[in-house]
């Protein structure tokens, strides 16, 4: 391959012109002729961002000849009126920018004058940041960070765009990136909708994991209390304490889709192809939101502000779905009273289904298959809004066995055994055709 850095300077454009003439050559010489296709991909990838770079580094140049050619043909009143009074000129002023395509070196001029700040023009025209990092690198940083951690973020970058930044640097601008979200979904405006389209809510709560030194004062009090039986491990019961409840909120519209219990949950004995289930509900205009720093209340109100701007005179059904978390449920209650507006409340069928799980290990062995079945039954008595009924099943099944000491011990656990209030909760009496947002969703819901 030849050396293109002997091209002519005279254009900028020269390097890049030098470059892709022998990246053909090179790719249809005998030698690239004889590769295997991958060989030949690689290749082309590699030099095709080189390319990319060289042009883009010859596009400034060339926009730095003629802010140059420009400023030095202006008069020094001119440029005081340009640059707020700042009449000396100097060119050769560098700064690197880290793009997409590779790192490149921005050439401008710079206007000075004695107690005042350097005057760029050259960074208002081209719409430079104020750090060396390009906004295609900081658009790519914000894609690639919400999939996944900063290892794969930086894995990401390098893989497309060369060694352009640091995982710290990454830390910062995702940070730097993120706050102006609230006030972006604060100025967009809700599309009005009719009154047959549902108005769905949700709350939820994840505990995620926080240094010491941002821990509440209570939690962390807590986790210095704490005895840990094992060096290596947690004992049955033990909480490591180093978590911060984070209060999650949706709010969406979905056409009412009315299904029937079997539409969600199978049959004993798995579904058939005989008739195909209907379809569930659509979310739309989805509006998300989350806090580790504010309280569930403040939260919840958000959410609540939400639906009160789509749905201001509450024509609309407010449909909010909630899992078996009380205290967020009592949040809900409070503020519907407060905004005088009525809610359908609905229990995530997936949190009921794991209770209807727990509850089984009291009545068969676990790897016992006739399980599926015995759940695929409560659970279609639930949702055919007859969850008490549902509970005092369980209740009598439980009531009517001689168990072993240990097992009536677990049997009887409030963990191990839904409640009469969460089967009642999720099974109502009314349809209301929500969306469920963690699973199939559920067509019944308790008005409160």
């Amino acid at each position: 391959m030849q050396d293109y850095e002997h091209a002519a300077t005279a254009d900028p454009f020269a390097k890049a012109v030098s470059f892709f003439t022998q990246l053909i050559c090179d790719l249809s010489g005998p030698a690239a002729l004889a590769l295997p296709h991958q060989d030949v991909e690689e290749t082309a990838a590699a030099r095709g961002r080189e390319l990319a770079r060289l042009l883009l580094q010859a596009h400034l140049d060339l926009r730095a000849r003629h802010e140059e050619a420009e400023l030095t043909a202006l008069d020094p009143y001119a440029r005081a009126a340009l640059a707020g009074g700042r009449t000396r000129l100097e060119r050769g002023h560098h700064s690197e920018l880290a793009t997409s395509v590779a790192t490149v070196r921005v050439t401008r001029c710079v206007l000075r004058s004695p107690g005042q700040a350097n005057c760029y023009p050259a960074d208002t025209a081209l719409g430079l940041p104020h750090e060396r990092y390009s906004l295609g690198v900081r658009k790519l940083t914000v894609l690639e960070a919400v999939r996944g951690s900063y290892d794969t973020v930086m894995e990401a970058i390098t893989r497309c765009c060369g060694k352009v930044v640091g995982e710290r640097q990454v830390e910062h601008l995702v940070q730097a990136e993120a706050v102006d979200v609230a006030a972006f979904h604060a100025a967009r405006i809700p599309t009005p909708q009719s009154a047959d389209v549902l108005l769905v809510l949700s709350a939820d709560g994840k505990g995620i994991i926080m240094r010491p030194g941002h821990l509440r004062e209570a939690t962390r009090k807590a986790a210095e209390r704490a005895k840990q039986t094992f060096r290596t491990r947690l004992a049955v019961g033990e909480k490591a304490g180093r978590k911060r409840m984070a209060t999650l909120a949706a709010v969406d519209d979905a056409d009412p889709a009315v299904r029937r219990p079997h539409d969600i949950i199978a049959t004993p004995g798995g579904r058939s192809t005989a008739r195909m289930p209907r379809p569930g509900p659509k979310a739309q205009a989805k509006w998300l939101a989350g806090s580790v720093e504010h309280d569930p209340e403040h939260v919840i109100a958000a959410a609540f502000d939400q639906a009160q701007a789509r749905d201001p005179q509450h024509r609309r059904c407010w449909v909010v779905l909630v899992d078996v978390a009380r205290h967020q449920l009592d949040l809900i209650q409070a503020e519907s009273e407060h905004r005088g507006v009525n809610i359908h409340i609905v229990l995530d069928l997936v949190h009921l289904i794991e209770k209807l799980w727990a509850a089984s290990r009291c009545f068969h062995a676990l790897a016992d298959p006739a399980v599926e079945d015995w759940i695929a039954v409560k659970a279609a008595r639930v949702l055919r809004g007859c969850g008490r009924q549902a509970a005092d099943e369980i209740r009598a099944d439980r009531l009517g066995r001689r168990w072993s000491a240990a097992r009536a011990r677990r049997a009887g656990h409030p963990q191990s055994e839904p409640s009469q209030q969460h089967l009642h909760l999720a099974g109502a009496s009314r349809p209301c055709a929500v969306s469920d947002h963690n699973g199939p969703g559920m067509p019944w819901a308790k008005e409160r």
